[in-house]
């Protein structure tokens, strides 16, 4: 069996959950900064989508080089020494960017990003989750969940507050990442002893928890698909450019917003039938799209609401996860789940451009499509996390 250690309580175990919340956010942080970053400067010097695109692929083979030695390293150093030497490196390139010549170095830096803030979402979620009972599991799962996305937003508020030429949105950005180094330090910080995972490779974890790999290929196929094209579907059918850009901001306010609400819920309720009500409305919910996207205030509105309740889907899938395993076997779920993300992130723009081009509604359709297959999984799957 995985190795357990003796859950801290209450009032001990709340600054390392925010210390383990703060990790969290620099995540979002470096890639809320760095995706964005990247693109605009290197348009700036005239590089075109194919370059720009291969750039962006490093922080994917970063992601998929790190994950399958996750659990081992986990286990044998523990969570901190990892974290620790991730968010070092984060630091490290984030001031380097703005002061190397050459683009061609950003390709290197870049797989170091990715390498790096994959440490950091992999160790400190399953630390989370490892810490926290179950009776409130889904609510701090929640909490994680809102400062993710309170990260990604904070990295295109610094490049709006400061630009995004000299070395400011860096210098900022890397003292928020030596905040939380400093915090991952602190000595209410005790590393767990985790054990080795119990199966070797990875697959065996896709199969042991199928519904935890669904919602996270389900998630990075949206998210990758709606950052794509959500804007350009909207000026499809009339929107301006602004406007529509707003869409996004409506979203990502709604993931906040009902996360911990929801997260409530899932620790009153069976999280399986929660999650499968939560599948169905996504399902008919994007079948709204197309009616709100002719009537703008309306618009706003449901996809504020309709992504706060797609977005929580993880967290109930992750909270499942975290309640059956422990130790080793829970970091090598969240390291086939990494996977599972880089495969998503890739097929999703793929997938919805094509619908795209099917017709001016192609794009909801095809979001109705995967959450009504995704809701299939829960149903079928009735002992499997």
């Amino acid at each position: 069996m995985p190795h357990s250690i003796a859950r801290p309580s209450a009032a001990v175990s709340v600054l390392p959950l925010l210390s383990l919340m703060a990790v969290g956010c620099i995540f979002g942080l470096t890639y809320g900064l760095s995706a964005p970053l990247f693109t605009l400067e290197l348009t700036e010097k005239g590089y075109g989508p194919q370059f720009i695109a291969a750039n962006a692929m490093m922080h994917a083979v970063g992601v998929l080089a790190i994950a399958p030695f996750l659990p081992r390293l986990a286990a044998r150093f523990g969570p901190k020494r990892p974290l620790t030497l991730a968010l070092a490196t984060i630091m490290c390139v984030l001031v380097a960017m703005p002061l190397v010549p050459s683009v061609w170095v950003w390709f290197p830096l870049r797989l170091a990003l990715g390498t790096a803030t994959e440490v950091l979402l992999i160790l400190s979620e399953s630390w989370l989750n490892h810490l926290t009972p179950d009776e409130s599991r889904t609510r701090t799962m929640a909490l994680y969940g809102i400062t993710l996305s309170l990260g990604f937003a904070a990295g295109p508020f610094i490049l709006a507050a400061v630009g995004r030429h000299g070395f400011a949105p860096f210098g900022i950005s890397a003292g928020f990442v030596l905040m939380a180094l400093i915090l991952i330090c602190m000595p209410w910080m005790r590393n767990p002893k985790l054990e080795a995972p119990q199966h070797r490779g990875l697959w065996r974890y896709v199969k042991l928890a199928p519904i935890a790999i669904g919602v996270t290929l389900l998630m990075a196929m949206l998210e990758a698909a709606g950052s794509s094209f959500l804007t350009l579907y909207a000026i499809r059918n009339g929107w301006a450019e602004q406007a529509a850009t707003l869409l996004l901001t409506a979203m990502l306010l709604g993931a906040i917003a009902l996360q911990f609400p929801l997260g409530w819920l899932g620790d009153r309720m069976d999280r399986r039938k929660l999650m499968i009500a939560l599948g169905t409305i996504s399902c008919l919910g994007a079948l709204l799209w197309p009616w709100g996207i002719t009537h703008h205030g309306w618009a706003y509105g449901i996809l504020f609401v309709w992504d706060g309740l797609f977005a929580a889907l993880y967290m109930l899938a992750m909270s499942v996860v975290g309640s059956k395993f422990q130790g080793g076997d829970l970091v090598s779920i969240y390291a086939a789940s990494s996977v599972a993300w880089g495969v998503g992130a890739f097929a999703g723009p793929e997938l919805a451009g094509t619908a795209l081009e099917l017709g001016p509604h192609g794009l909801p359709y095809f979001v109705s499509i995967v959450c009504g297959l995704f809701t299939l999984l829960p149903l079928c799957l009735k002992k499997s996390a």
